[in-house]
């Protein structure tokens, strides 16, 4: 298998493992917690399971666990451009010139950002006012940078889930707090992407 063209090797010989989990707010994406606060590791089948990208305790969805490491660091790193696709609810509405800026770019503390996509997804029964969900795509995953964006131009959201990571994307089937293994097939689509 490869990935950009370059040949991927698996320490075991054969294809990596891959879990799809559908995160929910509350859990961390850590093995440990001091203050004892819930893991998506509690939940997940016995292994060595390095996430794809995390998600903060106040945010749920799509979450890529395998057992290689060096595919995650490939789905990961910024040079290959991976789409992650979120789902966002905001706070009240977000004007045109807030949109452009959205686009176009922000000055982040760790330097500029944008998102690649953004659309608006609808209101909560149209109500002027009312919280807004927009669809936002990034190439990259820096530490809450959707959270981030939406703050650089005075957005606040109150809501956000991951529902694609690649060309995976969270099963509507799938329940919070619950997994499933990708079947060789699937998993494989992640190196052609």
């Amino acid at each position: 298998m490869a990935v950009d063209g370059r040949p991927v090797e698996f320490a075991r010989g054969g294809s990596p493992r891959v879990i799809v989990y559908h995160k929910p707010v509350g859990e961390l994406v850590t093995h440990r917690d001091p203050q004892g606060r819930p893991t998506v590791y509690s939940r997940l089948p016995r292994g060595r399971w390095v996430p794809v990208g995390r998600l903060d305790i106040n945010s749920s969805g799509l979450l890529l666990l395998t057992d290689s490491g060096e595919l995650a660091n490939r789905l990961m790193h910024p040079r290959h451009g991976v789409e992650r696709e979120y789902a966002v609810r905001v706070f009240g509405d977000i004007g045109p010139q807030q949109l452009r800026r959205l686009r176009e770019g922000v000055t982040l503390e760790d330097g500029r950002a944008a998102f690649e996509r953004i659309e608006p997804a609808g209101s909560r029964g149209g109500v002027p006012g009312a919280n807004r969900w927009y669809r936002v795509l990034l190439r990259e995953g820096r530490k809450r940078e959707v959270r981030r964006l939406f703050e650089a131009v005075g957005a606040k959201v109150s809501r956000l889930i991951r529902v694609r990571y690649g060309p995976i994307d969270l099963p509507r089937d799938l329940r919070p707090g619950s997994w499933r293994e990708l079947v060789p097939t699937a998993a494989a689509r992640l190196f052609s992407d």
